[in-house]
């Protein structure tokens, strides 16, 4: 027979865990209602950053780095959610045994679906001037993985105009043309890819690499399009700080000009510092938006010590994107 002092301590750990699960809690037995479930923040559990989040079918997807020093950080997980509640872990997708010309540093990924197969792009080996790294592809028929190299050298693996090749971001304009936006050292440039992701096509002026910097852009391009207008945004600051940041443009063309608007995400002293290196989702079919980014715990030193949040992201009567508020709760389910 177990004792009164045995039952209370397991009746404690199972509150414990209760506190932990991102399920929705159970009703009370006096009959109070039961909250909406929320995802929290972080929406799961590691240290995680610049989380590319996307959606494929019926699931929400995202592709973070693996938050570590570059020599550890060489390979990524994904993560996959019906109700950006509940969230499905997927390990390794790749890492460098797949890649060879990458020894570390793989960071940063973003994906495409194009047909019937799962193209990433990822940087690798922060690379400099005569080195061998940049900008990579992988593929895989499931976006779970596993990828494999697609060109068994990178996409881009030298610098133009004083841009890094890391930090890439892919996105197909209403025609059809698949577009690329990269850079970091504050060089931000704009490619076009050829349609089977195998190399770069010139723009009609005969050049391929479009430098589109606007102010105060450091590294983490992204781009989306709402009301017919191309919104522009990317990280300031420095990303190992607390000051770490998002602003944005807005343009008629995705090769700007770009006229930095202000800032809209950034570290709250009560919640978290470090917020920056995002994503953006549409819920489809509705003006539903939500921010996927980074942040630093309160108290944390460590600069690798990132993990991954979402909140949602609102726009004024105007069309400008409203401040984030950052929280703890995270976001309510959404089913697809």
């Amino acid at each position: 027979m177990k004792t009164p002092a045995i039952l209370s301590a397991l009746f404690s750990l199972f509150l414990t865990n209760a506190a932990f699960s991102q399920a929705p809690a159970a009703a009370a037995a006096t009959g109070a209602a039961t909250k909406p479930a929320r995802s929290g923040n972080p929406v799961f559990p590691g240290w995680y950053a610049d989380p590319e989040a996307t959606i494929f079918g019926k699931q929400y997807w995202i592709y973070p780095t693996y938050s570590a020093p570059f020599n550890q950080q060489v390979f990524m997980d994904a993560f996959s959610s019906t109700d950006l509640i509940h969230w499905t872990k997927h390990s390794r997708i790749i890492d460098t045994t797949s890649v060879k010309w990458a020894r570390r540093a793989m960071w940063a990924p973003s994906i495409v679906k194009k047909d019937s197969q799962y193209f990433l792009f990822f940087g690798a080996n922060d690379v400099h001037e005569g080195e061998v790294g940049g900008i990579g592809v992988a593929v895989a028929s499931r976006p779970e993985g596993p990828f494999r190299d697609y060109l068994n050298k990178p996409l881009i693996g030298t610098i133009h105009n004083g841009a890094q090749p890391i930090d890439q971001f892919v996105f197909q304009d209403t025609d059809k043309q698949y577009y690329m936006i990269y850079g970091g050292w504050s060089h931000c440039n704009i490619v076009r890819l050829k349609p089977d992701f195998t190399g770069l096509l010139p723009y009609p002026d005969g050049t391929t690499y479009k430098e589109i910097t606007p102010q105060n852009y450091v590294e983490g391009p992204f781009m989306f399009r709402r009301g017919g207008k191309y919104y522009f945004m990317w990280s300031e600051g420095g990303w190992g700080g607390p000051n770490y940041s998002v602003a944005y443009a807005i343009a008629d063309s995705p090769l700007g000009p770009f006229q930095r608007v202000g800032k809209i995400l950034q570290q709250d002293p009560s919640v978290a510092t470090g917020a920056g290196h995002h994503s953006v989702i549409q819920v489809p079919g509705k003006d539903e938006w939500y921010i996927v980014y980074h942040r630093r715990p309160l108290g944390e030193t460590d600069a690798n010590h990132r993990v991954t949040c979402i909140d949602k992201l609102e726009f004024d009567k105007q069309g400008h994107i409203q401040p984030v508020k950052i929280t703890a709760e995270g976001v309510a389910a959404q089913k697809l």
